[in-house]
């Protein structure tokens, strides 16, 4: 199999300068190539004179993630077999890509398998964008192996079986190149957060399968973009968590599960006030709005998926309310959950 790292980066020169040399390194199989989003700080010419054996693509300007993916992987469809997508704030370790690789050949039905995420300032902790796998609640909430809501565990080597999951983190996975390309890669209306949780749920309803791959392991910084309090990351996870369900969720009780999901988020707009965090306060609201504001085009979105839908029954699916689990029992490790509850 034919593959490639690609890394998007916009403005990212000191995350280059601190990261990439480890993907130089450890990097065995596949060819290493860096899209661009149109950078203005010199990270077009740090990489033609520190690293010429690094693959350019130049997008025309800053497309976000969604869309910059997209336009990057089409200049180079039918090149490759397997595409890595990793943040430009991820440092491997040796012998990162194989096993990723390996399970993408050996798998006929997998599409997409994430290696274990651990955080780069805490090298014994899952990082919160992935840990050892992802999932999605009832209520369309997603978490991951080692890592709920807030509570980010310290890896004891207690996940390090691969199985298959709901999704796998953006921040480092692999995909086979001919169902990216298939699918018409990334959701651009998403922009950027649950992008890939859209693309492995449509996986999924073609009948495909998701995996994590705990043999695999990389660092990541997280916030490499957008800091994870930020008050723009906030309004894309509420209006893009919304997005989604409309877009995928084929469940009959839809419309009750988005009102009780619209009155969580007030719930959560809440908690935010009372800690005094006010601008992530009125980033919930503002995805509310964007949210009604994109509704009519995802709900012709939903209706093309449900043309395209092969399987409803979803491996990783959570059949329990997650914030009842972790805000009134007091479940703050994945272990603790009910593990008969998942669709497996």
């Amino acid at each position: 199999m034919k593959c490639a790292v690609v890394i998007l980066n916009w403005n990212g020169k000191h995350h280059l300068e601190e990261y990439l040399p480890s993907v130089v390194e450890h990097t065995k199989l596949s060819d290493i190539i860096v899209a661009d989003n149109c950078s203005t700080d010199n990270s077009v010419e740090f990489l033609k004179a520190h690293f010429p054996q690094v693959k350019l693509l130049h997008n025309t300007k800053n497309f976000g993630y969604a869309k910059g993916y997209n336009e990057a992987l089409k200049k180079i469809e039918g090149h490759y077999d397997v595409y890595l997508l990793i943040n430009s704030d991820i440092e491997v370790t040796p012998n990162w890509e194989k096993p990723l690789i390996d399970l993408l050949n050996e798998t006929k039905e997998a599409a997409v398998c994430q290696p274990k995420i651990l955080s780069h300032s805490k090298k014994d902790t899952f990082e919160y964008a992935g840990a050892s796998g992802g999932y999605i609640d009832c209520m369309g909430y997603t978490f991951c192996r080692g890592r709920l809501f807030e509570t980010s565990e310290k890896d004891t080597l207690q996940y390090e079986n691969k199985e298959e999951i709901f999704w796998a983190s953006g921040a480092c996975f692999a995909i086979k190149a001919n169902l990216f390309h298939q699918l018409n890669g990334f959701d651009e209306d998403i922009y950027a957060h649950m992008e890939e949780i859209d693309l492995c749920w449509r996986l999924q309803q073609r009948g495909y399968t998701i995996f994590i791959q705990p043999s695999s392991t990389v660092y990541h910084l997280g916030g490499g973009s957008l800091q994870y309090d930020s008050p723009f990351k906030s309004y894309l996870n509420f209006r893009n968590n919304l997005l989604l369900l409309v877009k995928n969720d084929f469940s009959k009780w839809l419309f009750l599960k988005l009102i009780f999901r619209m009155q969580l988020d007030g719930l959560a707009g809440i908690r935010l006030l009372l800690k005094g965090k006010l601008s992530l306060f009125f980033s919930i609201a503002h995805a509310h709005f964007g949210f009604y504001k994109r509704l009519p085009k995802f709900l012709k979105k939903r209706k093309h998926n449900k043309q395209n839908l092969q399987t409803n029954t979803l491996i990783g699916k959570y059949n329990r309310l997650l914030i009842w689990d972790y805000f009134v029992k007091g479940k703050r490790k994945f272990s603790e959950l009910n593990q008969k509850a998942f669709n497996r």
